[in-house]
């Protein structure tokens, strides 16, 4: 399939990146990686805990109804690799592509399938992509599945949240438990890898809910899990269930034992932790996951979606009439940017690398006086935070108390470089 746009929405106006990002951009392709990440906002019920750019209404308008968001899309990508290729950084072929929303699995599973075509056409694929989608599990079916699978999909996400009744109440989802242990067999079934994601912190969620939920995930044997702790967001319907005293927010004593239940039982099973709040078998850790943490290169398309091009970020505009609206006058959506300086990318280059498994290489933070670094290092692995044999090799790896207090090392590194 190659891009197309949608009618009515002829191409007039720049598409091109502004002058200052332009002159940021790495030069040439260079030998960082590229991904891609499609941001489908649209949802049949929004969460109350949610904050994240979605929404219900599906029948907005030409070019920001669910029913338009291919051919949108098609527009997007196709202004954005031309917008790449004249600031003189040619088009790569992704490493990893993931449908994120949202829900993506709302729209048809031919135009998942279209959605990917369009990222083989205007950018290309490496041979073995990682291709991702996330699905709630009662919005796909084996036929669902399948499509995926036979246009070249090889991961679904699927958000279980949790495996206990009342819980997921709270949370305001609307599958049955029952459904997670269909939907991966039959994802199994088409050849595509699983993963769980899970919830804790839930109000009224007890410690005894929390390891039902775990135990259930386990049975199902997925390749992958992901365990995030609840935030309560100022603004989301939850945040004002809390305020009113109609629900109780959760304490940071019962995320934490948490979250040590979920590695234990994760470790048990035979899962390793390569980042924070991810678990996987051997060989199965999720690449575009780690696309973040190892600062890739990735261009986000879709209302609200961030892109991450070198020392430039980019988000694009919010609401999808708006979204629409741009690509339709032949502009590209990007609603603001930012050049990280040396100060703010030393910060995310700590705090991103120290989250994963592999831990961050002091010796590459500090290359010139790696000396500064021996003084918090010491402090930090005599409080329990960082493992001591990696720290003699030339490593920041977090133990597991240093997991919950990630934020901690990131500013004692970051400090203690400078």
């Amino acid at each position: 399939m190659s891009p197309s746009q949608p009618q009515g929405a002829p191409l007039s106006g720049p598409r091109t990146l502004p002058p200052q990002v332009r002159s940021a951009l790495p030069a040439g392709d260079g030998p960082r990686p590229f991904s891609v990440y499609l941001h489908v906002p649209y949802c049949r019920v929004r969460c109350g805990y949610c904050d994240f750019n979605t929404y219900t209404n599906l029948s907005m308008g030409a070019g920001a109804s669910a029913a338009d968001y291919v051919g949108t899309v098609a527009v997007e990508l196709e202004a954005a690799r031309a917008a790449m290729e004249e600031a003189g950084l040619p088009a790569r072929p992704a490493r990893t592509v993931f449908l994120g929303g949202g829900t993506p699995t709302v729209l048809p599973a031919g135009d998942l399938a279209a959605l990917l075509g369009l990222v083989r056409d205007c950018f290309g694929l490496v041979p073995g992509a990682e291709v991702t989608t996330e699905a709630n599990p009662d919005s796909v079916d084996q036929a669902y599945l399948e499509t995926l699978a036979g246009a070249g999909f090889t991961r679904v996400s699927f958000g279980m949240q949790s495996a206990v009744p009342h819980v997921l109440a709270v949370l305001e989802r609307t599958h049955q438990p029952h459904r997670v242990p269909l939907v991966v067999d039959w994802a199994r079934r088409c050849g595509l890898e699983t993963s769980l994601d899970l919830i804790y912190g839930a109000p009224g969620e007890s410690l005894e809910d929390w390891q039902r939920s775990l135990e259930a995930a386990l049975e199902i044997q997925p390749d992958h899990v992901s365990a995030y702790a609840l935030v309560i967001e100022e603004g989301t319907r939850m945040w004002a269930q809390v305020r009113r005293g109609e629900l109780v927010e959760p304490s940071d004593d019962d995320e934490a034992t948490k979250y040590e239940m979920a590695d234990a039982a994760l470790t048990a099973a035979g899962y390793q932790w390569y980042e924070i709040s991810n678990w996987a078998r051997p060989g199965r850790a999720c690449q575009h996951n780690q696309a973040y943490w190892r600062d890739w290169d990735w261009w986000g398309a879709g209302p609200g979606a961030h892109s991450h091009l070198g020392d430039v970020r980019l988000w694009n505009t919010r609401h999808p009439v708006a979204w629409a609206g741009q690509l339709a006058d032949g502009r590209l959506p990007v609603a603001g940017h930012e050049i990280l300086d040396a100060q703010a990318r030393r910060l995310e280059q700590v705090m991103l690398a120290v989250r994963l498994r592999e831990g961050l290489d002091l010796r590459a933070l500090e290359p010139q006086h790696p000396e500064r670094l021996v003084p918090v290092v010491s402090t930090l692995v005599g409080d329990g935070l960082l493992d001591k044999a990696a720290a003699a090799k030339g490593s920041a790896v977090l133990t597991l108390r240093g997991r919950l207090l990630a934020d901690t090392v990131t500013r004692a590194l970051v400090q203690g470089g400078t």
